[in-house]
């Protein structure tokens, strides 16, 4: 979660509306005993799960995979669950009928982002128990946190609910997609599904498990998230015969045009100067400014998040045009941005080549905030490269969605601060993570739902190297594998006691 990663805990924002406490789970003694019985499963469980990624971006187990998410489905107790077809990955339809008088929705991704094994300590598909210092015993593997672990400990708390002799309290309705990595790039097809989208209608909000816990045991709400849209610029032989189909011989750069230098002209007119600010022609007018509440929030949220320690964790010195903490809190949580991912062009071997690359390529991002859309922000793009002639600029966009919002007080979030408030938590607020996930296909049209984030457990490392999920935490105030588990059971109960309450 390209999504889901970004700079959350420098980005949280401090409550402060009280809400009643919530009653004791039904029974918690016994399902924390099964909870309790069940961790080398849950384990194996996870370790397992790592050991097969579906890649989208290589075509990577991809109808294994699949396939795997629907047992998965089946042994955590739901009574169906198919394969839903897409024009690229599938994506997994479960339901799971308690009886209960409040269904809800749950949002799953089961791929995970590309790695590199040199990079790792320990092999990133074996799913090691590795102690990692000040933190407890962590698993180590692609997808622990992003998002394997956490979905791993919500199917466990399904399982133990139900081995624990009770029913559900509500109805769970399940989706997930195989392509969050590149964007959801067919996820919409899934949610299209007529059978799909029924069952999603009937539920009070959709959430994402997560593990959003601080190194203090501190939790987040996250009220949205920014959207993203993954696309390459292409200059080359293939899209103009005025550049060579092949390298050719550097001499020839006299009477041949180069598409890196092309490619990089193009890319100079996307940012102003100051090499962050988006120049695309309209680019903000559809930019929704921070609310007086978003801004006050975020300043408290800097009193609580030390500037220091969230520049040591991303190793700079300073933020964009030197601005102070606060003013740097607020252009990650309001701002769009045109990121470049990476540039391809030519030889990159050690020494030179004296070439001239028939191609060039950048890999690049879009974050969007609200108000604005996928399909806005492409079609500026491509018609600002239009008006400044860049016909020979291939704009391939291979995935995207827009940005998401949910109301604090969405049954959902209230459900959240009732948790945390019955834990005696301490918590805070962000009006949006700077990561991203489709939430907005379960907030849009046609469902316009609440959509969050949730989940009391911890890890590191998305889409990097030595990526870990903790499973038995040295900090009694951070939640391991079974604490994380027994938190999506009282979430569960609790979601079920406030749709009692909503009018």
């Amino acid at each position: 979660m390209k999504r889901l990663a970004g700079l959350l805990c420098g980005a949280m924002m401090l409550a402060s509306a009280a809400v009643p406490t919530a009653a004791e789970t039904p029974g918690r003694e016994q399902i924390a005993t099964v909870v309790e019985q069940q961790h080398d499963a849950n384990v194996r469980t996870l370790q397992e799960w790592i050991a097969l990624p579906t890649i989208a971006a290589e075509k990577r187990n991809v109808v294994e995979g699949a396939e795997y998410m629907r047992q998965l489905a089946l042994d955590a107790g739901f009574q169906n669950a198919r394969i839903v077809p897409t024009d690229g990955v599938p994506g997994v339809f479960a339901t799971l009928d308690a009886g209960a008088p409040t269904t809800l929705g749950i949002y799953f991704m089961y791929d995970v982002k590309q790695f590199d094994a040199e990079e790792w300590s320990s092999p990133p598909l074996e799913g090691a128990l590795v102690e990692r210092p000040g933190e407890g015993m962590t698993m180590v593997g692609r997808g622990a946190v992003n998002q394997k672990g956490p979905e791993t400990a919500f199917l466990a708390a399904l399982k133990a609910i139900r081995d624990s002799g009770r029913k559900l309290p509500v109805n769970i309705v399940l989706v997930a997609e195989g392509e969050e990595e590149v964007a959801s790039t067919n996820f919409h097809q899934v949610i299209a599904d007529p059978e799909v989208q029924a069952a999603l209608a009937k539920s009070i909000g959709v959430f994402i498990p997560s593990a959003g816990q601080g190194r203090d045991g501190s939790a987040n709400i996250t009220l949205g998230a920014k959207g993203a849209v993954e696309f390459q610029l292409v200059v080359g032989g293939e899209t103009s015969d005025k550049y060579p189909k092949t390298d050719v011989h550097s001499s020839n750069h006299a009477r041949i045009e180069n598409p890196a230098w092309r490619l990089v002209k193009a890319l100079d007119t996307l940012v102003a100067d100051d090499g962050h600010t988006p120049a695309i022609d309209g680019w903000f007018e559809n930019v929704k400014p921070l609310t007086d509440r978003q801004k006050q929030l975020t300043a408290e949220g800097a009193k609580l998040y030390p500037e220091a320690e969230a520049k040591a964790q991303l190793g700079v010195g300073r933020w964009i045009d030197d601005e102070d903490y606060v003013a740097s809190l607020e252009r990650l949580v309001s701002q769009p941005t045109v990121n470049i991912q990476g540039l391809v062009a030519g030889y990159t071997g050690p020494g030179g080549k004296t070439v001239l690359p028939g191609r060039a390529e950048a890999k690049l991002e879009f974050r969007l905030v609200p108000d604005m859309t996928k399909e806005e922000a492409v079609s500026k793009l491509e018609a600002h490269l239009a008006k400044r002639g860049f016909d020979d600029v291939r704009v391939t966009v291979s995935g995207g969605y827009g940005p998401n919002e949910t109301d604090e007080d969405s049954l959902l979030i209230r459900a959240q601060k009732a948790l945390f408030d019955n834990m005696g938590l301490p918590y805070s607020i962000t009006a949006r993570s700077a990561g991203s996930w489709p939430g907005v296909m379960f907030n849009g049209p046609p469902l316009g739902l609440p959509a969050s984030q949730f989940g009391l457990g911890r890890g590191g490392g998305a889409h990097a190297p030595d990526e870990w999920f903790l499973v038995e935490s040295a900090n009694p105030a951070v939640n391991g594998l079974d604490e994380a588990v027994m938190a999506f059971v009282d979430y569960l109960y609790i979601v079920a006691e406030e749709a009692t309450q909503t009018p």
